[in-house]
């Protein structure tokens, strides 16, 4: 099954929350099932909106999720209760 949008930046957040909310480029690459490029095109997009930041920690690069990622992903967590308890 195709994921749209919203659910392809729910894994992306997920991915790092679970690495205790930062993950290397490379394991997000892998997690988030997507082409370079794409993933490339969501990260800018959730860096611009403040939902997740990129930092250097000893010459290696991190992708880190904010506050905002996190209320992202529970309110998506709800909202997916919400429609599946409808059976939708």
């Amino acid at each position: 099954m195709r994921r749209n949008k919203i659910e392809i930046v729910n894994d992306i957040l997920v991915s790092i929350q679970d690495k205790n909310g930062k993950i290397k480029p490379t394991h997000l690459l892998y997690k988030s099932n997507l082409s370079y490029k794409k993933m490339k095109e969501y990260i800018d997009e959730l860096i611009k909106k403040e939902m997740m930041k990129e930092k250097e920690v000893d010459e290696n690069r991190y992708y880190f999720i904010t506050d905002k990622g996190l209320k992202f992903i529970s309110e998506f967590r709800k909202m997916k209760e919400f429609t599946e308890s409808f059976g939708l």
